[in-house]
């Protein structure tokens, strides 16, 4: 049986490690040139009080298959705290299988019962799989185009 449940903070080394090696992954199928030590770091730092950010999992057996990160935040156009969902991850082994709309739903429940006024995330514009995923738990398309800098 598949287990979806938020990490809970501060996080113990073996779930830290569990999600760097998970997050790596991602990485890795995404081209991301980070170093796994970057990497665990950052996990640690997430997984610390009083980090701004959230870890879902999910697990079988044991073994993280999948994930939700994401990081609260202040909306003025939202009217309060919203929730900026970073990454949707399920390990390819066990996508299509109902995984991340686990995830999903677990975040939604979630930020609802801690009156979060929205979630927001984006997507690749020709990730279609990931598109019906959204639509269908309600999400809606925001025209704009984001923008980033790198500040070392």
């Amino acid at each position: 049986m598949i287990e979806v449940f938020k990490v809970e903070k501060p996080a113990n080394s073996d779930m830290t490690v569990a999600l760097t090696k998970l997050m790596m992954e991602q990485m890795n199928s995404l081209s991301v040139e980070t170093s796994e030590e970057t990497l665990l770091k950052t996990i640690e730092e997430v997984l610390t009080p009083p980090s701004n950010a959230e870890f879902f999992v999910a697990q079988y057996k044991g073994q993280l298959i999948g994930c939700a990160f994401l990081n609260k935040g202040i909306g003025l156009d939202k009217g309060g705290h919203y929730i900026w969902l970073n990454d949707l991850y399920v390990t390819k082994r066990f996508r299509r299988q109902g995984i991340g709309k686990k995830l999903l739903l677990k975040v939604l429940y979630w930020a609802e019962k801690n009156e979060f006024k929205g979630v927001e995330l984006e997507t690749g514009r020709h990730n279609e799989a990931t598109k019906k995923l959204y639509n269908s738990l309600g999400f809606y398309d925001i025209v704009s185009k984001r923008y980033g800098r790198t500040l070392t």
